[in-house]
């Protein structure tokens, strides 16, 4: 027999001596130089709409989780964020509200920042590229550039509207698509087939401003020019940086590979950051120019005194948390910048995730195809951690990834309800039940004991390895794995059956069992905020370390508890079926949107359509066709007496609701035998955008036999 103290010391050697074995293994230069610091960011969204699930996934969720590992850690950390508030779709969305590009912004930062808050993203700071530090630091940067000669300047042409005065962005081009041949096609995409487009490609280009055609004009732009970077470039990602992820790493090498070519830097716009450059009207710095130096804008407002030592010091890891449409600017472009500025750290590792699709298909913030996080803090309260456990559960770390609400169902009722929430119940309630909420004190170990917390040492050592290497989704998984090993342990070890005849052997147990519940609020403090907190509430524990993780000792014997609560809880059926619901709704309503009628048949002459006769018949009786599932078999009154027609509309309609109604029907149309019933002629119908059939009816009551003209 052991006791709890020398399983203690035996176990942290042995964590310690598999954490240098893993280490050992690993490639990552994390791992082979020690910084005194990390700065942290995370893509900036753009302020022209909310947030969904797609931009929690892909970039705030990881890059939290990693910010919040490196503090329990007692390492220098900075989290960086902001909005994005430059750039055409800004200008749009301001277009089509009647009001100004920063009416939009200031409202969207606002629901955004409050959106990341409420789900515990724990930036430093949180700044915007409108404000006037930034619009001075990306200026200088630019000048910086300017005056070292790092720009090449160049004269080509552009669609100007000569009715708005202005030279057209691409996204203010519309056309018909030289693929699919859709009407409204941007010139930069098909929103329709997905093609990305060229303004040039465009069948009849107009502009979205005026309506009227564009002509092209001659415009001048300074470029950064990629190709005399490309070198450096190549040696520094394909053969210093080989521990990127293979979807990041594999796409800057297909970018080298095509060979880069010079990009612009500004634009015509009068929304955004003006060129600091004499002559220079009319034109800003490009969106994806000024945008990553907001990073740089944001730590100056919150540190303007040593802002520097972040971005410039050579002991400083930086770290960018970015989406797979991101990874060429923040692998490729934005080192260009800061390798041409010259006195800037580059970034160490960029961790971007592929995209979350939403049940089946891509998310889209246009067609409104998406899970807003304001809305699903409306409907689920509370429960900001069940959605982060699903999204880091269902990263995409290394391929696109799909979201379902039956699978977020499923993971909070049989993954956080059903094994993280039941062991910690079961602890603290059985603990509250035979030892009055106080800690019990832990006896002589048996070897089934000491196997379960030889484990649980081994998944410690694996969840920290696991964040090391950017492996959320893994490392969650392994924090789960802490809870299952607690409800197997209570489960084999039945201490509610001991209790009436071995109380000391009940004491070690539930001692064994609220030490791994105590972990467990330090394994999932960077995964779940929100519920560690709770359950160091009731554990009557203000904070733990992620040192103390793999500890037995973490109660002391005799601590008093607070009173268990639920951790979690079931989500029914009838919730998950209304967020159906309402996708299905979205989905009916885009289709609505995108609808666009079949070609007109070939022309006909009119005494041809003469031929047809047209009349009025009001429903005597309507019935199912037996084994027929999408006929109807109507007795009609057509003014000269009655007649049966069979119509395929049985799934439009019940025969209830149609009797007594007068609908169009064509008369001297030939007879024809349908399921053994002779059909005399055929009921108009008009076939909606999504199949659904309504019958023809006259608005007013007419006579039976009425001719319709």
């Amino acid at each position: 027999m052991f006791s709890c103290n020398t399983t203690y010391f035996s176990l942290k050697t042995l964590t310690f001596a598999q954490r240098n074995k893993n280490n050992k293994t690993q490639s990552h230069r994390y791992m082979e130089k020690k910084f005194k610091r990390t700065t942290v960011t995370s893509a900036l969204p753009y302020a022209n709409g909310p947030v969904h699930i797609g931009h929690l996934a892909g970039v705030y969720i990881p890059a939290d989780i990693y910010v919040r590992y490196l503090r329990l850690k007692k390492e220098d950390v900075l989290f960086i964020g902001g909005s994005d508030e430059h750039g055409v779709p800004i200008t749009i969305r301001a277009r089509k509200e009647g009001v100004t590009p920063q009416d939009i912004v200031d409202r969207y930062h606002t629901l955004i920042k409050d959106s990341f808050k409420e789900f515990g993203i724990s930036f430093d700071v949180y700044g915007r590229t409108s404000s006037s530090i930034h619009h001075d630091t990306a200026s200088q940067f630019f000048r910086t550039l300017y005056d070292k000669g790092e720009f090449i300047e160049k004269t080509s042409k552009q669609y100007y509207d000569e009715e708005a005065h202005t030279f057209l962005a691409d996204r203010y081009i519309t056309g018909e698509c030289p693929h699919c041949h859709a009407e409204g096609a941007y010139g930069d995409q098909c929103e329709k087939c997905g093609s990305t487009l060229s303004p040039t490609e465009l069948i009849n280009p107009k502009s979205a401003i005026s309506g009227s055609k564009p002509v092209m004009k001659e415009t001048t732009h300074w470029y950064l020019p990629l190709d005399k970077h490309e070198n450096w470039l190549r040696k520094w990602i394909l053969e210093e940086h080989k521990e990127w992820r293979p979807n990041v790493y594999g796409q800057c090498k297909s970018w080298l590979d095509l060979g880069l070519q010079p990009r612009a830097v500004s634009r015509d716009l009068d929304w955004g950051i003006p060129v600091p450059v004499e002559g220079a009207e009319g034109k800003v710095l490009y969106v994806w120019f000024d945008a990553p130096i907001g990073y740089i804008s944001n730590t100056k407002e919150l540190l303007p005194d040593s802002w520097e030592k972040w971005w410039k010091d050579p002991e400083t890891r930086l770290i960018h948390f970015i989406g797979k449409d991101n990874i060429v600017f923040h692998c490729i472009v934005f080192p260009a910048m800061l390798k041409a500025e010259g006195s800037y750290i580059l970034p160490d590792n960029v961790p971007a995730n592929e995209f979350l699709n939403l049940e089946g298909d891509k998310i889209s913030t246009s067609h409104n195809w998406a899970v807003w996080l304001h809305e699903y803090l409306h409907d689920f309260p509370g429960k900001q951690d069940v959605l982060r456990y699903v999204l880091t559960a269902n990263a995409p770390e290394t391929k696109d990834n799909d979201f379902t609400w039956k699978d977020f169902q499923a993971r909070n009722n049989n993954e956080l309800v059903a094994v993280y929430g039941n062991f910690v119940n079961r602890a603290l309630v059985l603990t509250g039940k035979y030892f009055d909420n106080k800690v019990p004190s832990c006896g002589e170990l048996t070897e089934y004991d000491l196997e379960t917390l030889k484990e649980f040492a081994n998944v410690k050592a694996e969840v920290e390895k696991l964040l090391d290497s950017f492996k959320f989704r893994d490392a969650q998984k392994e924090a789960m794995n802490l809870a299952r090993i607690g409800n197997k342990y209570l489960a084999d070890t039945e201490p509610w059956k001991l209790a009436k005849t071995d109380m000391p052997r009940v004491a070690t147990i539930l001692n064994i069992s609220l030490q791994l519940v105590a972990n467990l609020s330090i394994a999932f403090e960077p995964f779940l905020p929100f519920s560690s907190k709770r359950l160091r509430n009731m554990l009557n524990i203000k904070s733990f370390e992620w040192e103390q993780l793999g500890r037995t000792d973490l109660l002391a014997p005799g601590h008093q508890l607070n009173k268990a609560e639920l951790l979690f809880e079931k989500i029914e059926d009838n919730v998950i079926e209304a967020q159906v619901q309402k996708l299905l709704e979205t989905k009916k309503a885009n289709e609505a949107a995108n609808y666009t009628a079949n070609p007109i048949k070939e022309t006909i002459e009119f005494n041809t359509f003469e031929k047809l006769d047209i009349r009025v018949g009001t429903i005597l009786e309507c019935q199912k066709v037996p084994k027929a599932d999408k006929l109807l078999q109507f007795k009609i009154d057509d003014g000269l007496g009655t007649r049966t027609i069979v119509s395929g509309i049985a799934k439009h309609y019940h025969p209830e609701e149609l009797i007594g109604k007068q609908i169009c029907f064509i008369a001297n149309l030939a007879p024809r035998k349908l399921k053994g019933i002779v059909s005399e002629g055929m009921i108009l119908s008009a076939e909606n955008f999504d199949g659904n059939l309504s019958v023809i009816m006259p608005q007013k009551e007419v006579k039976p036999g009425s001719e319709v003209k």
